[in-house]
């Protein structure tokens, strides 16, 4: 799902990502994920999936990122436009239905998937990609309440395979203010673009008791913010991937820079079906990190992105909450923004 430019009205605003290859002609052989890397787009299973389970090999991502979709229909109901497509799963047979969802005067994209699958775990993700330029800590990252959060348990990147990381594997923390580094001090992960020549991953879990949860990214100058909700008893972590020209392989080469991945999923890091299927420091909490399929049972995956137009001196945000019509986004100066917004949708059927 990219590139999606919301606001025409006013303003042309483009937030999501496009990897650098994607534009080169001829492009670099690839799996399919890399070959278009760009935007958001649907995970099943959610990670590398490198390790096979239960005779099923997945590739990274899933089908679902890397296959065709075929298209079933497209129409227009009063204010509502949908456009709906279907996948048919081979390697865990079954049926994923993508509904793609506009609302006259919301700027917002209102993305659904409901799965039917044969009977097993699976872990799930959406993995939006954020472009937020070269210019130092220039966009603010905040979330709800995290319950629990915590640095991928290896290095993300190794320098014997041309790649740099910075954050202290398997660091614990409770904000993404203050988070452990190899080099004894913290890092604010709120603040981006920062740590230029490093790829670091974390993920942090939600707070289940919330109505929704919700991840945002501010660009104070250009006066606007990007934001996501979603059902946290359904995606109940995120994973933030900083991609900051930490990979010196092709076909990073060192130009993938400023992007942040904001992944809202049920998986255990980007490990893959395996790890998120089996005992882990996560579920070990609680947290569910994969989710029982049946083919009797659909599961729906709902998210909402959009983009509100912020006032000057509008920094990061510190609350989205329920308003009349929509929702209400605070900054930490105080400063609120009313968006029009369904957000009945993450629970409609």
């Amino acid at each position: 799902m990219a590139p999606v430019i919301f606001d025409r009205r006013q303003r042309k605003i483009a937030p999501y990502s496009i990897a650098p290859w994607c534009l080169e002609q001829p492009k670099p052989k690839l799996i399919p994920l890399l070959e278009s890397l760009r935007g958001d787009f649907f995970c099943m299973p959610f990670g590398a999936n490198a390790q096979s389970f239960r005779g099923e090999q997945h590739p990274v991502h899933g089908e679902t990122a890397n296959s065709n979709w075929k298209l079933v229909g497209y129409e227009r109901v009063g204010p509502v436009t949908e456009l709906h497509l279907q996948m048919a799963t081979k390697i865990r047979p079954g049926r994923v239905d993508k509904r793609l969802r506009l609302i006259n005067g919301h700027n917002a994209v209102y993305c659904q998937h409901r799965v039917q699958l044969a009977a097993g775990p699976m872990s799930f993700g959406y993995h939006a990609m954020l472009k937020c330029g070269e210019e130092p800590n220039s966009a603010y990252i905040s979330t709800s309440r995290i319950v629990h959060g915590q640095v991928f348990p290896e290095p993300t990147e190794a320098p014997e395979n041309r790649g740099y990381s910075l954050l202290q594997p398997g660091a614990v923390f409770d904000c993404l203010e203050s988070v452990p580094t190899i080099t004894s001090a913290t890092a604010d992960l709120s603040q981006y673009p920062s740590r230029r020549g490093y790829e670091d991953i974390v993920q942090v879990l939600s707070d289940p008791e919330n109505d929704f949860a919700w991840s945002a990214v501010s660009f104070p100058a250009d006066r606007y913010v990007w934001f996501t909700l979603k059902d946290p008893r359904m995606l109940t972590g995120t994973v933030f991937w900083f991609s900051n020209g930490g990979r010196h392989y092709p076909p990073w080469n060192g130009r993938h820079v400023g992007v942040v991945g904001i992944e809202e999923v049920t998986g255990y890091f980007v490990y893959g079906l395996q790890e998120s299927a089996r005992r882990n420091s996560h579920n070990s909490l609680g947290v569910k990190t994969a989710l029982t399929t049946s083919p009797d049972t659909p599961l729906d995956f709902k998210v909402i992105s959009g983009v509100a137009l912020t006032p000057r001196g509008f920094g990061k945000v510190q609350s989205i909450e329920r308003s009349a019509g929509g929702v209400t986004l605070t900054s930490s100066e105080g400063q609120s923004v009313a968006v029009p917004l369904d957000v009945e949708f993450l629970y409609s059927k």
